[in-house]
């Protein structure tokens, strides 16, 4: 359903960005977790690194659950009972996941933030920018079977199509509408499973526009990505080298010269372009391109001096 995102904020924005207020009210700036992992990218693809948000109560055992943290991690799933060392040899590549199976899956809430211009926020103090599309996901984490560090990966959740989007796809993902919406989905220390389900639903309030095919390969990373294309407008067609040039032949004038005074008559059923390479005879017409290369070959013939016979006395 969805296989690209964009998030190409300076890490130092992006922070800005996720601004929140926490239970008491005051407004703060999550902190990072392995900061270094993320790279800001026009065109993340899956199994790339996204930034993250959730509690910091995941990764902290007395840590107030409505504060939050940002982590990147892997786009994908990476299920427990693959033993590769390496998760790119996935033969597979789970990226969503139906809302209606949140139930049965034993992962943790989090929240993905996507850069995307999706409607104004009031954020002045410290961010006056367009508002991060914020996409109701899990995550888990995935042991290498030799032993290393853990890796963390999430994907989002898919609800049915709004009206809008229901001509582009029939699933779409479930956005967190708001920062009350993102503090209840995140808070699971004060809020239960079955309140926070309820957040999960389609929404009207999107705007969206189409892309280029740049955007097909993931090693581009420009911001044409992100530029608005018109499905409307048709490529203009150009002639080849080849065709020009026979066009320009074709409207090459006939080397004999044509009398002004006495304009030809025009004939109706000969077509306008080869008009000029044929003339007027007794006998039949030959059509085609060989008839008239030898008709311009004969009438070159004619036109040629006559050669002049030595004198004798």
């Amino acid at each position: 359903m969805c296989g690209r995102t964009s998030c190409h904020l300076p890490r130092d924005v992006l922070t800005r960005a996720c601004a929140y207020q926490d239970r008491r009210g005051q407004q703060r700036l999550p902190e990072w977790r392995d900061p270094d992992k993320y790279c800001p990218s026009y065109n993340k693809s899956p199994q790339s690194n996204s930034p993250v948000l959730l509690s910091r109560l995941h990764f902290e055992k007395d840590a107030d659950s409505s504060e939050r943290i940002i982590a990147p991690m892997r786009w994908g799933l990476v299920p427990s009972w693959f033993k590769e060392s390496d998760p790119s040899k996935l033969q597979f590549n789970t990226t969503n996941c139906r809302s209606d199976t949140i139930m049965e899956k034993r992962s943790f809430k989090c929240s993905g933030a996507i850069s995307a211009h999706y409607s104004p926020e009031n954020w002045e103090k410290v961010w006056d920018n367009w508002r991060l599309l914020t996409m109701a996901g899990i995550f888990d984490c995935w042991e290498p079977p030799e032993g290393g560090d853990v890796l963390y990966f999430f994907f989002f959740f898919t609800v049915d199509s709004c009206k809008g989007l229901s001509d582009i796809h029939h699933r779409m993902p479930a956005i967190l509408d708001g920062e009350e919406a993102v503090s209840k989905w995140l808070d699971f220390g004060e809020v239960s499973t079955q309140e926070a389900l309820k957040l999960i639903h389609s929404t009207e309030n999107i705007t969206f526009h189409a892309v280029s095919s740049v955007v097909n390969n993931s090693r581009n990373n420009t911001p044409e990505c992100l530029a608005p294309v018109d499905l409307v407008v048709k490529k203009e067609l150009k002639a080849s080298g080849s065709s020009q040039r026979m066009l320009q032949w074709l409207a090459t004038k006939s080397p004999k010269k044509e009398d002004s005074k006495t304009p030809q008559k025009e004939e109706s059923d000969v077509p306008q372009w080869s008009s000029q390479f044929l003339q007027k005879s007794s006998v039949p017409t030959k059509r085609g391109t060989a008839g008239l290369l030898e008709q311009w070959l004969k009438r070159e013939k004619e036109e040629e001096p006559v050669a002049k016979r030595p004198y004798s006395q």
